[in-house]
């Protein structure tokens, strides 16, 4: 198995720039809400009543959501100034985070936009002010592991399959599985379903013999190098790491399937704190 140049500094520069999605500015650490619309009307703003509530020091009434047969559009209220994807607005239509283009509302240092879920439509809020941005310690990692890097070969199935996976609500959401990488570690071989992405990588959601022990109980994630046109590529579970649902409730994060349970302990990847 070919280890890269500088295989360690690789590892180390990417376990930063994962520190930093977490700590950034709208990083997951600046998550502050997540709030489910309702049929009509949802008001929005720091009283206490609104639908969707933010933080004490914006306005007591920032404006309204009309949320009716799966559109939204915002209103914002009198005399109060807010931005729509870097444009001062009155009224507009939105579009989910799921569009190419989503509708990035924001007041000073609070963003919102409207996500999707499950069929279910929320408002997702971001406050850059939170102290968790500030206080998170520094990750925990099992030490690199070349062991844990192993050659593989990616298989598409005829069809992509659409499968039910567990959410961190407890519910099932049916997701897409494109195909699946064969590894073999100790002598054994292994498959790990996944969902390839637009620069041909595979993400997988996986558990081990680690869960519940040292690494995220519900899964870990990962994402393997692109895949080569011949279907080769290398399975490091060195780049695993613990979803976001780790860090904040207000993700909305999808685990891994049944048959994504090895029955090893890879002792490799990001450790959780609980």
């Amino acid at each position: 198995m070919t280890i890269p140049k500088d295989y360690e500094k690789q590892i180390l520069a990417w376990r930063a720039e994962r520190y930093d999605a977490l700590v950034r500015e709208n990083g997951w650490l600046a998550l502050a809400g997540l709030y489910w619309l309702k049929e009509g009307r949802n008001l929005v703003g720091s009283n206490p009543m609104c639908e969707i509530l933010l933080p004490e020091r914006a306005p007591t009434f920032l404006g309204i959501i009309e949320w009716k047969n799966r559109s939204a559009s915002f209103q914002v209220a009198e005399g109060v100034r807010v931005e729509v994807n870097g444009r001062l607005v009155q009224k507009t239509a939105l579009r989910s985070s799921k569009d190419a283009n989503p509708s990035f509302i924001t007041w000073n240092n609070i963003r919102m936009v409207l996500h999707e879920h499950a069929g279910r439509f929320a408002v997702r809020v971001w406050d850059n002010q939170r102290e968790e941005r500030h206080s998170q310690p520094p990750l925990k990692w099992f030490p690199i592991n070349k062991k844990f890097r192993m050659a593989a070969r990616y298989t598409p199935y005829p069809e992509p399959r659409f499968n039910e996976f567990p959410d961190m609500f407890g519910g099932m959401v049916e997701d897409r599985i494109d195909g699946y990488v064969a590894f073999k570690f100790e002598g054994k071989t292994y498959k790990l379903d996944g969902s390839l992405t637009k620069d041909r990588k595979l993400f997988i959601k996986f558990r081990d013999e680690t869960s519940n022990k040292e690494t995220y109980p519900p899964s870990r994630y990962y994402y393997t190098e692109p895949i080569g046109e011949d279907g080769k590529l290398s399975v490091d579970f060195n780049y695993a790491y613990s979803p976001p649902c780790a860090f904040t409730p207000y993700a909305t994060c999808l685990f891994a399937p049944p048959q994504n349970t090895l029955p090893f302990r890879v002792e490799a990847g990001e450790i959780y704190r609980g």
